[in-house]
């Protein structure tokens, strides 16, 4: 017991000695939220888990909107404000444009589908289109290089591998 005390008395004199500082007071307002771009395919699993937790459309709107902030996350607000109050799909929707994940919550809303397994293959479609377009501009990239790489490498070739071969044959058959 006294050692420990004694342990904890050193202990706060060499932080007051080596001019240990105090934290910093919490900020009184909170910072400013940054808008964030958010991933079509995200954003369907995002929806996904909060629309399965229970939460209503209009609510997985609201949330989506806060979590992503900016102009997109009002618009999202505004919509799921509309879709609270009465309004139409069309017209709580209009300022939102034609993200991925819109469908599906259209169909929920309106048909009163399930939009689970619809979030989750349009986040799946979305990822598939990506891998795709990957492949194929990689694929792209290896066909544009072969030339590039054939005029550089096909000289360094001959001039470090054939050149020596020919002439250290060649001055056998001629010397001798």
């Amino acid at each position: 017991m006294i050692l420990t005390l004694v342990l904890v008395a050193l202990t706060s004199l060499l932080f007051t000695l080596r001019g240990g500082r105090s934290l910093p007071a919490p900020a009184e307002e909170p910072p400013e939220r940054v808008a964030l771009e958010v991933d079509s395919a995200v954003a369907c699993d995002l929806l996904a888990a909060v629309l399965e937790s229970g939460a209503s459309v209009p609510r997985a709107l609201a949330a989506l909107g806060e979590a992503i902030a900016g102009e997109s996350g009002v618009h999202l607000a505004t919509a799921a404000r509309m879709l609270r109050l009465g309004g139409s799909w069309a017209e709580a929707c209009r300022e939102i444009g034609a993200p991925a994940y819109l469908e599906p919550l259209r169909l929920a809303w309106t048909e009163g589908i399930a939009p689970g397994p619809l979030l989750q293959a349009a986040a799946t479609q979305i990822r598939f289109q990506r891998t795709a377009a990957a492949r194929e501009a990689a694929e792209r990239l290896a066909v544009r290089l072969v030339l590039p790489l054939g005029l550089c490498l096909l000289p360094a070739f001959i001039l470090m591998g054939l050149v020596p071969v020919v002439i250290a044959t060649g001055g056998q058959f001629l010397g001798g």
